[in-house]
């Protein structure tokens, strides 16, 4: 079922959670694993997160540290495929611009049509964690909107080659990322969310938002977006803080601010483990007041860890 009809059929408020593919060089039995903890929840769709190529230093024959290209976490596809053969649950595999062409999309996106999955995100992917700045492959989309563009297309029935008369349409459900505290790269709140419309207007279905620790962030931000003439969902993102570190991780990596009331119970915490304790009853507060504002679903970010997932879904849902 497509994602955009999970949501508009749904008499309560849902549960969903993102996966990172295994590193490579794992298996698959992990990411089964920590999908088994989460089913008593009954997810109404899994995301799975999609890598570009990473720049690492390797020794040569030589022994001289040179740098190579490698993708960390390949295997979206088929972690995909394999999710939802096995536990029938709808999922949502991103698809980023990123170390990618626009052959090389059309061709992911031919082998998802394949396996019958008909629900995409669209996401541009990180910048150059070396340079800050992010630079597509030649051939390749600058910006999520160019991807949703794309996939449209194919929903059309429009490939980047007319190889027939009358090529198959395909029948993509497209979600789109939104940024309560705006995109780190744009110049202010107005401008993220005029071009987040125009994403809308391209073909997406709906919105998840990246992670944010204050509830009026997102409804700030939902106010923005209708006043703007934006009326698709609007999926809240919540990450649970897991680690004392976070407190400055978090910010730095995602340039999302947390709330000093947070802040000061964190510094309290003497151990990691009573600071996942408090993150989760964080987590549990936010995910409570926003399911009794009528959100249609909530979407959590796991991050490969399921048991504080599991323990906020079990008080909530």
């Amino acid at each position: 079922m497509k994602v955009i009809d999970i949501l508009n059929n749904s008499k309560s408020t849902l549960f969903s959670f993102e996966l990172l593919p295994p590193l490579k060089g794992h298996n698959i039995e992990t990411i089964f694993a920590t999908i088994d903890k989460l089913l008593p929840y009954n997810p109404a769709y899994i995301n799975i997160t999609y890598h570009r190529e990473e720049v690492v230093y390797m020794p040569n024959e030589n022994g001289i540290q040179v740098p190579v290209k490698v993708r960390r976490r390949p295997g979206t596809i088929g972690l995909a495929a394999a999710i939802q053969q096995r536990y029938a649950i709808d999922v949502v595999p991103h698809i980023i611009c990123g170390g990618f062409d626009a052959h090389e999309t059309e061709d992911a996106l031919i082998d998802l049509d394949f396996l019958g999955i008909h629900n995409i995100l669209a996401v541009r992917g990180d910048a150059d964690k070396i340079t800050g700045r992010f630079e597509p492959r030649a051939g390749g989309h600058r910006y999520a909107i160019d991807l949703v563009k794309q996939v449209t297309d194919l929903n059309r029935g429009v490939y980047l080659e007319k190889l027939m008369e009358k090529p198959k349409p395909t029948n993509f459900c497209i979600g789109v990322a939104g940024y309560p505290e705006k995109h780190p790269e744009s110049p202010n709140c107005e401008s993220d969310i005029h071009y987040l419309k125009k994403k809308v207007e391209a073909g997406a279905s709906y919105i998840v938002t990246q992670m944010f620790f204050d509830n009026k962030l997102y409804f700030n931000f939902v106010d923005k977006c209708r006043k703007a003439g934006i009326a698709v969902p609007i999926v809240p993102g919540l990450k649970p803080i897991s680690i004392k570190e976070h407190l400055s991780i978090l910010p730095r990596v995602f340039d999302v601010q947390i709330p000093q009331a947070l802040v000061l119970e964190l510094e309290k915490c003497k151990t990691n483990n009573q600071a996942a304790q408090l993150g989760m009853e964080w987590a549990i507060e936010q995910s409570r007041e926003l399911k009794s504002s009528g959100v249609k679903a909530i979407h959590f970010y796991t991050m490969g860890k399921a048991d504080n997932i599991a323990q906020i879904a079990k008080a909530v849902f």
